[in-house]
């Protein structure tokens, strides 16, 4: 019944088409009216690429008022003051009582909340939203309210909505995985995090049916502000996170069972899309675990579900947990350690069942509506143990929404040693099933929460060794997705990214792959309040660039947002060109005699 739950949409998955480990190859249409719907015009005829200057502080601030340029410098200079943010909460508490609540609001609204929110509600963020749009920059709506929950009373409720019924009880015998069980220690999730990433403790049913709402109200209100807009959405405010992280726990298992088996057949090491199973020995080695009998075997394994290659992907490899398939209730793996076959999935009880399908209905509902309303979704990324699920989730949502564009967007951490297996993946998977591939592609935003849980729980730190081998793992993983968009037309990428020098790169390759800005594939974003002297001048050269834009009352926002002054420190440590720019501007108008510059 579980396994039905989870794998209800896979039964409408077209059939896999046979494995392409390339960008596939298109003929060019000619120019003219004879051109197919869907390619590009005739190369000859297309404009360059504009070129962007990141150094006119005048061009990246001109949609700023001279008041706004000091707020800014101001904000940039305390947030990379340790002494100042050690002590921010009782500062912040201090000003409070001696202000009062409306004075302390408008004191706010002056400094660190006017730089990093928009606005209260749906009404008063539509005049930025306008403003930055006139400006050529575009926004991705954020709901920014969050419990203020002091990590006391964060734990215990976490590891309550971590825990099955059966763990609760005392009664379950499954083994999961280290990094998909519950540690009290890590149970805060809003330690360590970076990126304004927003963390969502589960509380009842009935609370997600709010946020879904919210969600919403958020959708309708992007729709009216603008006609290209984003919302960010995270999964673990639409349900109960025991259902991610066992899931998640699930699908790890399953894929590592998939190496286990290629390893045994000499192939350790290969990269992920060039790593095929044998299909006849990978029988034999089932048999030999005596998991079902042979000629059950040889019915999961036939030319109508697996083509006739005689070998085995790991795309088609996930299939087989396809509804569809007898092998679904075979699910078990042996356990390395002891050598005991195990089930691959716990038994879920029926309210467990009703909340995994709850997930999907609300992100179904979340979806209609955005389609409607002509709004994308972006599905933000979480902490490598919900990831797995998540992912899955998106892309069962990517093969029912993105069937003409994009609508929902996937997002992928580059910080992660797998990083470049899951995008190279996924596309493949949009190829053969025929939808549209979109993403975001973000560094990360746990880091150190990551690491540190890695260490005290022991098990493998999921994360790149370096800042290097990140920042080269993301131009790995961007550089393979505009190689995809060259050859598909129908395929998008956001570059989430604060680092010039990754737009940079980006701006040379889509020069040199002909990808040019007015074709809407290649997009950028950044943080409200940050690295306006990159959003802007690409918007003004005529690209695709959104601010992720937070909203909500001050002091609902208020943990939220002195967690990102907090954490983002060693951002704030790193804008010394921003703020030279900022300075730059300001002087310049000083001398010109336009210190009161209304942006026209």
């Amino acid at each position: 019944m579980a396994l039905r739950c989870v794998f209800f949409l896979r039964s409408r998955t077209p059939h896999l088409a046979p494995l392409s480990t390339a960008p596939a190859t298109r003929e060019q249409p000619a120019a003219g009216p004879s051109a197919l719907p869907g390619c590009r015009p005739a190369e000859a005829l297309r404009p360059p690429v504009p070129a962007v200057d990141f150094s006119n502080a005048q061009e990246a601030y001109r949609s700023r008022r001279t008041w706004e340029l000091a707020r800014n410098l101001l904000v940039l200079r305390l947030c990379a003051s340790p002494a100042l943010l050690e002590r921010h909460e009782q500062l912040l508490q201090m000003a409070r009582r001696l202000l009062g609540q409306r004075l302390f609001d408008k004191l706010m609204k002056m400094t660190f909340y006017g730089q990093f929110v928009a606005g209260e509600d749906q009404e008063s963020i539509r005049p930025l939203i306008q403003h930055n749009r006139a400006f050529g920059v575009g926004s991705i709506l954020d709901y920014g309210v969050e419990e203020d929950l002091s990590s006391k009373e964060a734990e215990p409720k976490e590891m309550e909505s971590c825990a099955s019924t059966a763990e609760r009880d005392g009664s379950s015998t499954s083994k999961s995985e280290k990094q998909y069980q519950t540690h009290l220690a890590f149970g805060d999730q809003r330690d360590s995090i970076i990126s304004g990433a927003h963390t969502y403790f589960y509380a009842s049913e009935t609370k997600c049916d709010s946020h879904m709402k919210t969600l919403l109200h958020c959708i309708e209100a992007s729709g009216k502000a603008s006609d290209d807009g984003f919302l960010a959405i995270k999964l673990t405010s639409l349900g109960r996170p025991q259902f991610l992280l066992q899931f998640s726990g699930v699908l790890t298992k399953w894929r590592r069972f998939f190496h286990q088996m290629a390893a045994e057949q000499g192939q350790a090491g290969h990269a992920v899309m060039d790593t095929k199973l044998e299909v006849a020995a990978l029988q034999e080695s089932i048999a030999k675990m005596g998991i079902a009998s042979r000629a059950e075997i040889e019915d999961w394994f036939t030319p109508e579900t697996l083509g006739v290659s005689g070998t085995m992907d790991l795309l088609e490899w996930n299939s087989l947990i396809d509804s569809r398939t007898q092998f679904a209730k075979h699910l078990v793996i042996p356990n390395v350690q002891t050598g005991h076959l195990e089930p691959l999935l716990s038994q879920f009880t029926e309210e467990e069942e009703l909340q995994m399908m709850r997930i999907l209905q609300r992100m179904d509902v979340l979806a209609t509506k955005a389609k409607e309303a002509g709004v994308r979704l972006m599905v933000d990324a979480e902490q490598t143990y919900f990831q797995p699920a998540i992912s899955y989730l998106t892309l069962e949502m990517q093969r029912k929404f993105n069937v003409e564009k994009p609508l929902i967007f996937n997002t992928y951490q580059c910080y992660l040693k797998n990083a470049y297996d899951n995008v190279t993946l996924d596309i493949e998977l949009a190829r053969r099933e025929g939808w549209c591939f979109g993403a975001k592609l973000v560094r990360g935003a746990y880091m150190a929460q990551e690491r540190a849980r890695a260490v005290e729980i022991g098990y493998e730190d999921p994360i790149n060794s370096t800042y290097e081998a990140t920042n080269a793992m993301y131009h790995r993983c961007l550089n393979y997705v505009l190689e995809e968009l060259k050859h598909n037309s129908k395929a998008e990428v956001m570059v989430a990214s604060h680092n010039e020098d990754t737009v940079r790169f980006t701006l040379r390759r889509m020069e040199e792959l002909s990808l040019h800005p007015a074709d809407n594939q290649v997009c950028f974003g950044q943080l409200l309040g940050m690295c306006d002297q990159i959003s802007f001048p690409l918007g003004q050269a005529g690209f695709s660039v959104y601010k992720y834009v937070p909203y909500g009352p001050v002091m609902e926002v208020l943990p939220y947002l002195s967690r990102r002054a907090l954490e983002n420190s060693g951002i704030m440590k790193g804008t010394q060109r921003e703020r030279q720019l900022l300075w730059q501007e300001l002087w310049r108008r000083l001398c010109t005699g336009n210190l009161l510059y209304r942006p026209a």
